[in-house]
């Protein structure tokens, strides 16, 4: 009795298994590289993400709606006696729009510097390869000191339009962020 109900259950299972999955065009924020240098002005972070946005991103963005990536960087200093001292922490947010009448996709870092785009492509690459930002000013880290450093990058969930905002709560498709990446490094 139970074999002629399990077989048709066991076929039913292996077709659906069988069948072709829906793409995802992200599956989250990679951080394929990221380091700290020390220069003259500070402590610079040079980092590479990979990331692709969804087709609901790329949408919103043909139809002049920003998206606004975050990274956040934290250097903690531990201490055997007392929980561990944040020597510095610093965020930078990056708007990536389209603008329809010229046909350019616009990259702002932190509201300063602005470039202009002919492609998603090109613009893309500025965000998964940012110019080395400055995260922390000469002597805000102790020369000598070993630091634990977490770093996260991804789609800002505070700047997602309003009209996109509640679909974002349940989609999946809206949700682009990095685990977060730790290290040590000590200060130069």
């Amino acid at each position: 009795m139970f074999r002629f109900l399990l077989a048709p259950l066991l076929l039913t299972l292996a077709l659906l298994a069988a069948l072709p999955q829906p793409a995802r065009a992200s599956e989250g924020v990679e951080i394929r590289r990221a380091l700290i240098e020390a220069t003259d002005e500070g402590y610079r972070l040079s980092a590479t993400y990979g990331f692709d946005l969804t087709r609901e991103m790329e949408d919103a963005l043909q139809y002049g709606k920003p998206l606004y990536f975050y990274t956040e960087i934290e250097f903690t200093r531990p201490r055997w006696y007392w929980f561990d001292e944040k020597a510095v922490t610093a965020r930078q947010t990056v708007s990536l729009s389209y603008n329809v009448l010229t046909r350019q996709y616009n990259v702002a870092v932190s509201g300063s510097v602005y470039q202009s785009f002919p492609s998603l492509d090109e613009a893309l690459f500025l965000i998964r390869r940012p110019n080395r930002w400055l995260v922390a000013p000469r002597g805000a880290l102790k020369v000598g000191e070993t630091y634990n450093v977490k770093l996260s990058m991804g789609l800002d969930p505070n700047y997602i339009p309003k009209p996109l905002k509640v679909n974002s709560l349940n989609n999946n498709e809206w949700r682009l962020a990095s685990d977060k990446k730790t290290w040590v490094y000590k200060a130069e």
